[in-house]
């Protein structure tokens, strides 16, 4: 593979959006990706697929969003394209109560096929725009902060904290291959100290 490949490879970014139907997943993709509010559109069948590029520490990123149905009949689909993914965005909406007590059981399906410290992950309450909302900021947060990840408030409607999510998803993904690339070369760098004292021990039990 040319480096060139390999560069698109490593500035590639896989997401995936998962969460129970009509929570609004759908409308929170096209508004990151397209900045715009679809009030009427048909449930994902399956998985859509959506991408845009997106520029961060100095680099040119493309984030590939997939957008995972939430009905119960279309979950045995969903696990093939957990396979390479680097973000997961798990959704919910404000006003469903049902959907918010759902994100444990999407948690259990992340675990059941991915490793999950390869992955980062977000929690977003949808439908924050909505006035007699159902589940708390405060309730959602907390969730969020036992499983050590972030939370955020969103509408898809007015786009409020939408950007912000998945920019922080993207951001923590990406100095996550940092790290891992620092920890990379630093396990080379003792490999390589290591070799030379081999090689040093060597030479002098030759002139011995």
């Amino acid at each position: 593979m040319s480096s060139e490949n390999n560069q698109d490879k490593d500035n590639s970014i896989k997401l995936l959006i998962v969460g129970e139907s009509n929570v609004g997943k759908t409308c929170v993709i096209k508004r990151f990706v397209e900045d715009k509010f679809v009030k009427y559109h048909l449930s994902t069948i399956g998985v859509d697929y959506s991408s845009k590029m997106i520029h961060l520490y100095d680099q040119d990123f493309k984030l590939k969003i997939w957008d995972t149905a939430g009905q119960e009949r279309y979950h045995n689909i969903t696990p093939q394209f957990y396979k390479g993914a680097d973000g997961i965005i798990i959704c919910y909406s404000v006003d469903n109560e049902e959907s918010f007590s759902k994100v444990e059981e999407w948690l259990k399906q992340i675990k059941s096929n991915i490793q999950i410290e390869q992955v980062s992950l977000i929690l977003i309450g949808n439908k924050c725009d909505i006035k007699d909302r159902i589940i708390s900021k405060e309730k959602g947060e907390k969730f969020a902060e036992d499983l050590n990840i972030s939370y955020f408030d969103t509408s898809a409607l007015s786009g409020e904290g939408v950007n912000e999510a998945i920019t922080r998803l993207a951001k923590n993904i990406v100095k996550r291959r940092g790290m891992k690339c620092v920890s990379r070369n630093i396990s080379l760098m003792k490999e390589d100290f290591l070799n030379k004292n081999d090689e040093k021990k060597v030479e002098r039990k030759c002139c011995f």
